[in-house]
């Protein structure tokens, strides 16, 4: 938490105020997780402020939320140029991301628990960085990142704005997704310099070849790229409770789902499950896809 709490203040990302009844107070908390490696061994463990962004209201601290992420087809295409053409091809990730959007709303949010100001404890924080849990953070992040991009002589896909192309002086291709971040191109020298540019401009960490994105475990050798999704798969699982179920070729019962049906007690544990489930059958598509692309 302290570490969090250093990086919060080192980028300016509240200044505290006096509070006043106009202004709509969005209370924060601490969550904490636990970050695996592809095979299920802890990578690191992370405590991050979340702000409570259910609490704000349209059209008086946050207006726009849409923040593009890369699609399906893209992420095929990228895997599949690299695989196909032997080129670079490092993840990136991208420290504290949505600390870096700046907000052109006022947002005002309780101190941190914890972490009170022992000066001005009655104060509250206005918010100059977006900040996790804020609904506009992602599109305040993009924002940041694109115009970034830009001067660093990229354009954005007219199909796709998350992926990033680099003509000249060598051909350079960077897709995001959030706060993932993947490279590739012919030139490694050339990706290595895009990758020493950005680390000017965000706290980025090159974490080498790509072998986890998006819940596919990626092992690349001379034949091509394996794509699996065994951990993603066991975590799925073991959320719903099915890690003792059999397996069948129909899993999906005769009966019909209709209006009269009863109302789910937890839907959002459902959609959340659904979502899961359709990125599952995404991936599988890229197993078949890619390997299709490898024999051909």
């Amino acid at each position: 938490m302290q570490p969090e709490f250093d990086a919060l203040l080192k980028t300016n990302t509240w200044t505290l105020v006096p509070p006043s009844s106009s202004q709509n107070i969005v209370g924060c908390k601490w969550v904490y997780r636990i970050k695996h490696t592809a095979d299920g061994s802890v990578e690191w463990y992370k405590a991050r402020l979340v702000a409570k962004g259910f609490r704000q209201q349209e059209g008086l601290d946050y207006t726009e939320t849409f923040s593009p992420v890369a699609k399906p087809v893209t992420i095929r295409l990228f895997l599949s140029l690299a695989v196909q053409f032997d080129w670079f091809l490092n993840q990136l990730d991208v420290s504290n991301a949505f600390l870096h959007g700046s907000l052109k709303e006022d947002v005002f949010m309780e101190q941190p628990p914890g972490f009170l100001d022992s000066t001005t404890p009655h104060y509250v924080c206005k918010l100059n960085r977006s900040l996790y849990g804020l609904k506009q953070a992602p599109r305040a992040w993009y924002e940041e990142l694109f115009h970034s991009l830009l001067q660093l002589g990229f354009r954005s896909s007219q199909t796709d704005s998350s992926l990033f192309i680099k003509s000249a002086p060598s051909l350079v291709f960077i897709l995001v997704y959030v706060d993932d971040i993947l490279v590739t191109g012919p030139s490694s020298l050339a990706c290595h310099q895009v990758i020493k540019q950005l680390s000017s401009i965000f706290p980025v960490k090159d974490l080498g070849p790509v072998h986890y994105f998006l819940g596919l475990e990626v092992h690349r050798s001379s034949q091509g790229l394996a794509l699996s999704q065994t951990k993603y798969a066991y975590d799925l699982l073991q959320r719903t409770d099915f890690l003792g179920a059999k397996p069948c070729s129909t899993p999906l019962g005769s009966s019909k789902l209709d209006l009269d049906s009863p109302a789910l007690s937890d839907p959002t544990f459902y959609r959340s499950t659904v979502g899961a489930l359709q990125l599952a059958s995404y991936i599988k598509v890229t197993l078949k896809w890619h390997f299709y692309a490898n024999v051909v």
